[in-house]
């Protein structure tokens, strides 16, 4: 059981940084409903 389980989330990544969707795919293995990701250039 994950601490994500069932829960709704919203990614924001960074371009320099994490990106948005290595994020999903980290809840991939979770019952992690993704509603929004988006990766953005935070200057």
């Amino acid at each position: 059981m994950s601490l994500y389980d069932g829960k709704k989330v919203i990614l924001i990544g960074d371009r320099d940084g994490i990106p948005a969707p290595a994020m999903q795919e980290c809840l991939k293995n979770t019952t992690a409903e993704v509603v929004f990701a988006s990766t953005e250039c935070f200057v």
